[in-house]
């Protein structure tokens, strides 16, 4: 690995953590936000949907944005704009503002992460690839089960404005060593495409307010139906705008390619899962067996701590036998792992009878994203590879918005906040559910070819043809 590609690791991989850990640093600090801020539970709840509702929606947005543009400079421009918001976040003297300042956070982390991994991709040749997105795929994940043990902490020992004024140094450091130490790239010379813009924001925030949305007004009510209509409609407008325009935005043919399709797919199955298990064991943990913020936090470790070996280690067997086998076996352990947990929670076991299970749950998540981040990248032409982030980070965002959607109907169904009884009994349940959308996603994963780089990779030269890659 050259110099100049350790700088782009380092980077790439530092600024997506710091956006990543903002998605579930809030969880743990809620109930302080709300004491100081004297909120309603309802409108503490935006506080957390907003930040997601923007990315979502503004992710393929991003994507296009720094092929057209020019990524290193959108790239530094999300973090300008993340940096800013945060210190918004922190002075806002009432939700309202609060929630604001987060919507714009998640518009700038819509720039910071897909653009962070067109360039981490360009950077590296696709047979090294693995390699780097192992790494890079370690932190963000340990961004997901470490967002609430860094918020509990922070808020126990300092204060919750704290979870965002710690991003305000990060931004500053890294914002000038981005344009010092990163090369621009940018994607195919094109027209904007305009329309294909529109439709693709529209038709995400009408899915993602849907899905927000449902278990808080009915799933049956007017304004969840009427949105969720409207995003797929506007979904297939943009798909035949997109197939029938000379310059789109996203090249629809690429779904074509199975790799591409499949890994989408497994990867939307693995975060609807990971991030909904995140949301309600955080929660279980407090409520039913009495931990504090901290401590809640600190009993993810089991779950986190394999993310520093397992994901690098993921990432240089996908270079050497491919994507397919980690990212199936790697769903799989994560359905076993959650699906013990889920278990051991309606049993009315306690916290040590699922630290294996959380272990295992781990080291197949730690497998499973940078397998099918890789494949899904590897499946693409260079040229092409903002679009495919942009797709690739929509695919997560979406998977976790649809997974606590799901996850928190289920538990509606079974159990309440009414006592920590009430808790566990909806609880167990919807990790139930979690178990089995981590399975629908290793389905899925059994379909990616077996090298991904040797997919049918549209306006791509084809890599040399070896052994290993002839068995599909």
């Amino acid at each position: 690995m050259s110099t100049a590609q350790r700088w782009v690791l380092a980077l790439t991989s530092a600024a997506a953590l710091m956006v990543a850990l903002d998605q579930l640093v809030v969880a743990t600090a809620l109930s302080t936000i709300r004491d100081d801020l004297h909120a309603s539970i309802a409108t503490l709840e935006w506080t957390v949907n907003a930040y997601s509702l923007s990315f979502a929606v503004l992710l393929i947005t991003g994507a296009a944005l720094g092929d057209r543009l020019g990524r290193r400079r959108m790239f530094a421009v999300g973090l300008v704009v993340f940096t800013l918001a945060s210190v918004a976040c922190a002075l806002a003297p009432n939700t309202g503002l609060l929630i604001g300042a987060r919507a714009v956070q998640g518009a700038g982390s819509a720039l910071v992460m897909p653009l962070a991994v067109a360039l981490l991709t360009n950077a590296f040749p696709p047979e090294k690839r693995g390699s780097a997105l192992g790494i890079f795929t370690a932190l963000t994940g340990l961004a997901v089960v470490g967002g609430p043990l860094v918020g509990g902490a922070i808020t126990e020992g300092i204060a919750w404005q704290w979870i965002f004024w710690v991003n305000v140094p990060i931004g500053a450091i890294l914002l000038p060593l981005v344009l010092l130490r990163t090369s621009e790239s940018r994607g195919p010379k094109a027209r904007t495409d305009l329309l294909g813009l529109v439709l693709v924001s529209a038709a995400m925030f009408g899915m993602v307010w849907g899905l927000v949305r449902g278990n808080t007004v009915g799933w049956g009510s007017g304004e969840v139906v009427t949105m969720l209509l409207a995003g797929a409609v506007l979904t297939g407008a943009f798909i035949a705008w997109e197939a029938r325009v000379s310059e789109p935005m996203l090249a629809i043919k690429l779904f074509a390619d199975r790799t591409f399709a499949a890994a989408n797919i497994a990867i939307f199955m693995l975060t609807a899962a990971l991030f909904s298990t995140v949301f309600f064991l955080a929660q279980y943990l407090q409520i039913t067996l009495g931990y504090s913020p901290l401590g809640a936090g600190l009993r993810f470790l089991p779950w986190t701590l394999t993310l520093f070996v397992i994901a690098p280690t993921a990432g240089r067997l996908t270079d050497r036998i491919g994507s397919r086998s980690l990212l199936t076996l790697g769903l799989t352990l994560q359905a076993i792992g959650i699906g013990w947990v889920a278990l051991s929670i309606a049993d009315g076991g306690s916290y040590p009878a699922a630290i294996a299970a959380l272990m295992i749950a781990g080291c197949g998540t730690s497998m499973a994203l940078p397998a099918g981040q890789n494949a899904v990248m590897n499946a693409v032409p260079r040229t092409e590879v903002g679009k495919a982030s942009g797709v690739f980070n929509t695919s997560r965002q979406l998977g976790g918005a649809f997974g606590v959607a799901i996850l928190a109907a289920v538990f509606a169904a079974n159990g309440s906040y009414a006592s920590p009884e009430a808790f566990r009994d909806g609880v167990g349940p919807a990790l139930g559910v979690a178990a089995g959308l981590s399975a629908l996603g290793a389905i899925a994963g059994a379909l990616v070819r077996r090298h991904g780089v040797t997919a049918a990779r549209v306006g791509a030269t084809p890599p040399p043809v070896t052994a290993d890659a002839l068995v599909d």
